[in-house]
């Protein structure tokens, strides 16, 4: 096969607003050991994305400073030491960085094949959504059949995830979203209560749905003054999850009910992650998740389709928090 050169992508030219995302020409990424090149057919934009464009959120040591995590495609060419991945496979993949781009690097253990019956814009908006929900909320939440879900900004990517996930494995969801709208297309998605954050006080309206036990596992991209609140919402064992810190990074916490309710309060970022680990979640996914995509009884949700030289439009919505799910940029 032939490659091209050079290869269109969106470069962030400096920290600032979504305006400093400008479409460049790079050279083609050289393949590594372990790596499968990909002909991007679409990229997934994610809250990580504006951050590493505002200068909060540098890629890790060795990652593309192109943004975009998450892509489907077509794999284009592979490294000599990869067997489980061919030219022509079609595939979805998590990334540490480039997937703005017409071509971009992976490591073949983060590749996933595309879920029988969707197409490409639906599979970008699956790695680094699906990832980060069953990462969080299954391996290190430890989430149970029978127990209850809070989950922040219910109506994202990752929240539109994890409702449907809590919900065919077992457990009760509540959600917080911050309009009516994206509240009622969330009970849609199978949430138990839909909790609108601008109008209701979510701790009384969770300590009411649970008659004041509480909730079993939180996953908060949220942090600042929701911290505390969040403790008078778990119950005895509960686990409190960070994944994201929009409204900053400090907060006063009241250690006795940690003490008293035997609270766990933990966090991760995805992107950071060894090789490894994200091979042991992809293997997870692909057998305990992929089958239920296949027969459709979970599904990405879609909200808007940009093309890639228009990924400032993209962020621009994103930050706007006026969309229900996914943000997709076409290539």
């Amino acid at each position: 096969m032939t490659f091209p050169t050079q290869i269109f992508a969106i470069e962030i030219t400096e920290a600032g607003a979504a305006e400093v995302l400008k479409p460049v020409q790079r050279p083609l990424p050289a393949l590594g050991n372990g790596q499968v090149l990909i002909k991007v057919a679409a990229a997934g934009v994610n809250y990580a994305d504006v951050m590493q464009r505002q200068g909060l959120y540098p890629p890790p040591a060795g990652a593309s400073d192109i943004p975009g995590l998450e892509v489907s495609g077509t794999i284009a060419a592979v490294a000599d030491d990869v067997t489980d991945w061919h030219c022509g496979d079609a595939v979805c993949a998590l990334l540490t960085g480039g997937g703005y781009a017409q071509y971009c690097l992976a490591d073949a253990g983060s590749v996933l094949p595309i879920p029988t019956g969707l197409d490409f814009i639906q599979a970008a908006a699956l790695p680094e959504t699906f990832f980060t929900v069953w990462s969080n909320i299954f391996d290190r939440a430890r989430l149970q059949a029978g127990e209850i879900l809070l989950l922040h900004g219910g109506s994202s990517g990752i929240g539109t995830t994890a409702i449907q996930l809590g919900k065919v494995f077992g457990a009760k969801v509540i959600i917080t979203a911050g309009s009516e709208e994206k509240c009622r297309f969330c009970e849609t998605l199978g949430a138990d209560l839909a909790i609108n954050y601008r109008r209701q006080d979510f701790v009384a309206e969770v300590n009411a749905f649970t008659n004041g036990k509480g909730v079993d596992v939180i996953l908060d991209m949220v942090g600042g003054d929701y911290f505390p609140r969040n403790l008078k919402c778990m119950g005895f064992e509960a686990r409190l999850v960070h994944i994201a810190l929009q409204n900053g990074i400090k907060s006063e916490i009241n250690l006795l009910p940690v003490l008293l309710k035997r609270l766990t309060i933990t966090g991760s970022t995805l992107r950071a992650r060894d090789a490894s680990f994200k091979v042991n979640i992809a293997r997870q996914l692909q057998t305990q998740v992929w089958p239920l995509l296949d027969n459709g009884r979970i599904k990405p949700v879609i909200h808007s389709i940009f093309p890639l030289a228009e990924a400032y439009k993209a962020h621009q919505l994103m930050e706007s928090s006026q969309h229900i799910g996914k943000i997709i940029l076409k290539v």
